[in-house]
C-alpha cells in the first residue's frame, strides 16, 4: 500500500506517479471477500425489491421539485463571474510566473486537487457551480460572445476535453509542470472561445469538458432547475431523469468511469513495472492502457444495453440509459479521490497562502478512507440500478421490463467488481 505524498510527484519517478500527479492513499482494512459480499448483497436486494415493488415509472424529470427561493439576480451573478476569474488569473500567475518545483508551486494542486476533485462536493450540494463561475464564459461575454443557438457536436468536444485533460494527468511525461499545465490550458481556452465565438454561449453547456463535468455531477444534486426554469429542491433522481439523450453523453460518461478507473490501475505494481520497463516509453505505454480503459468501459455498456434493447425488442438504448452511469462515475470519483481532496487539499491551502505548515497526514484514519471508499462504489452502482429500473419500466413492455434489466444489472455487477478490485489492487 502507498502512502499520502506531502507534494505533488514527480514524473521522473514512475512509482510516485499517483492519482492525478499527485500523492495517494490506499489503506483498506477491510477484507476484499466482506467488500465484494457486501457489494453483491445490496446490488442483488435492490434489484429485486425493485422487480417486486416498482412497477410503474416514478421520476418526473424537469416537471419534479418545490420552488425555493434564493439570493440571485445580476449582481450575485457578476460577482461569481469575478470569483472564477479571479480564480483563473492566480492560478495562471503560479504556472507562468512560480517556480517549476511542484513542492514549492501549488499550480498542480490547484488545477489537479481544488479544481478537479473540489467539482465532485461542490456540484453535489449546490448544482453545476461551474457554470456560474467558468471564466471562459466571462471571457466570452466580456468579449462581445452572444448565443447564437446549440452547436451540431452535442457532448463529443466534451469527451475529447475530458480525455486530454486526463492523458495530461496520468499518461503525459510531466503531469505537475506548469509549463504542462499552462500550454493545456492555453490551447484549450483557445478552443473553448473559438467555439463558442462560431456557435455561441451554448456551446460551453454541451463542449466544455469541466462545465459538463460539474453539469452531470449536478444532476444529483438536491437543488436544481425545473423545465420552466424555476430553482426548486427535488429528488436527486429527478435531476438525473431530466437529462436528456444527446450525441456524445454515452462518450462522456465511458471516459469518466474509464478514466476513473485506469487511475486506479495505475498504481497498481504490476502495472507500474510495466510502464518502467515497457518497450514503448511511459508515455507511450500509459496512453495506450489509458485508452484500453475507456475502451473496456464503452464495450460492456454498449453490449449490456445492446443486449437489453433485444430482449425488450427496443432500439437505441445506450444514450436512453447513459444517465444511471452517472452516480457509479460519482461513485468512482469519491472512492478515489476523498483522502486526496483531505489530504492534498491541505498542500494547496499551505503552498498558495505560503503558510509555514506541513500537511496533517492522520486527518482521516484507514478505516475512514476505506468505509468511504467501499460505500461510495457500491452506493453508486445502487442509485445506478434504480435510475435503470425507473426507466426500463417507462421504455419496456411490461412484460419484458424485468428481464430487459438483466443485462444491467449484470453491467453493474461487471463495473462493481472492477471498482472494488482497483482499490484493493493498489
Amino acid at each position: 500500500m502507498t502512502g499520502p505524498s506531502n507534494g505533488v510527484a514527480g514524473s521522473q519517478d514512475v512509482t510516485g506517479l499517483l492519482a492525478h500527479g499527485l500523492g495517494s492513499r490506499h489503506d483498506l482494512p477491510i477484507p476484499l471477500f466482506y467488500a465484494f459480499a457486501g457489494a453483491f448483497a445490496a446490488l442483488f436486494a435492490s434489484f429485486l425489491g425493485l422487480a417486486l415493488l416498482w412497477a410503474d415509472s416514478r421520476f418526473r424529470g424537469g416537471a419534479a421539485g418545490r420552488p425555493v427561493k434564493l439570493p440571485e439576480g445580476t449582481r450575485i451573478r457578476w460577482a461569481l463571474r469575478a470569483l472564477g476569474l479571479a480564480g483563473a488569473a492566480f492560478t495562471g500567475a503560479w504556472m507562468l510566473l512560480g517556480p517549476d518545483d511542484p513542492d514549492r508551486n501549488p499550480a498542480a494542486h490547484l488545477v489537479y486537487v481544488v479544481l478537479w476533485v473540489g467539482l465532485v462536493p461542490a456540484s453535489l450540494l449546490i448544482g453545476p457551480v461551474w457554470r456560474l463561475v467558468n471564466p471562459l464564459r466571462t471571457i466570452h461575454l466580456l468579449l462581445g460572445g452572444r448565443d447564437k443557438g446549440p452547436a451540431p457536436f452535442g457532448y463529443r468536444p466534451a469527451a475529447l476535453g475530458l480525455a486530454a485533460f486526463a492523458w495530461m494527468e496520468l499518461a503525459s511525461p510531466a503531469p505537475a509542470s506548469t509549463t504542462t499545465l499552462l500550454a493545456f490550458f492555453i490551447l484549450y481556452g483557445a478552443a473553448q472561445l473559438a467555439g463558442a465565438f462560431r456557435y455561441g454561449t451554448r456551446w460551453f453547456d454541451r463542449a466544455d469538458a469541466f462545465e459538463v463535468y460539474s453539469t452531470l455531477i449536478g444532476r444529483l444534486s438536491p437543488l436544481g432547475r425545473r423545465d420552466d426554469g424555476r430553482l426548486v429542491l427535488r429528488n436527486p433522481f429527478d435531476g438525473l431523469d431530466a437529462l436528456p439523450p444527446a450525441p456524445g453523453l454515452v462518450a462522456v460518461v465511458c471516459v469518466l468511469l474509464g478514466t476513473t478507473g485506469y487511475d486506479g490501475f495505475s498504481t497498481s505494481p504490476w502495472w507500474v513495472e510495466t510502464l518502467q520497463t515497457g518497450p514503448l516509453g511511459r508515455t507511450a505505454v500509459g496512453t495506450l492502457g489509458l485508452l484500453a480503459a475507456i475502451g473496456l468501459v464503452a464495450v460492456l455498456y454498449l453490449a449490456c444495453t445492446a443486449a437489453a434493447g433485444a430482449i425488450s425488442r427496443g432500439h437505441g438504448m445506450a444514450p436512453r440509459f447513459a444517465h444511471s452511469l452517472i452516480p457509479v462515475a460519482v461513485g468512482y470519483l469519491i472512492a478515489h479521490y476523498f483522502s486526496l481532496l483531505v489530504i492534498e487539499g491541505q498542500q494547496a491551502v499551505i503552498l498558495s497562502l505560503g503558510l509555514d505548515r506541513t500537511v496533517d497526514q492522520e486527518a482521516v484514519s484507514a478505516g475512514v478512507i476505506a468505509s468511504v471508499q467501499v460505500l461510495a462504489i457500491v452506493t453508486g452502482h445502487v442509485l445506478g440500478v434504480v435510475a435503470a429500473h425507473d426507466r426500463s419500466v417507462r421504455l419496456f413492455p411490461p412484460d419484458r421490463a424485468v428481464a430487459g434489466q438483466i443485462p444491467l444489472l449484470i453491467l453493474m455487477v461487471c463495473y462493481t467488481v472492477g471498482g472494488l478490485t482497483l482499490l484493493f489492487a493498489a
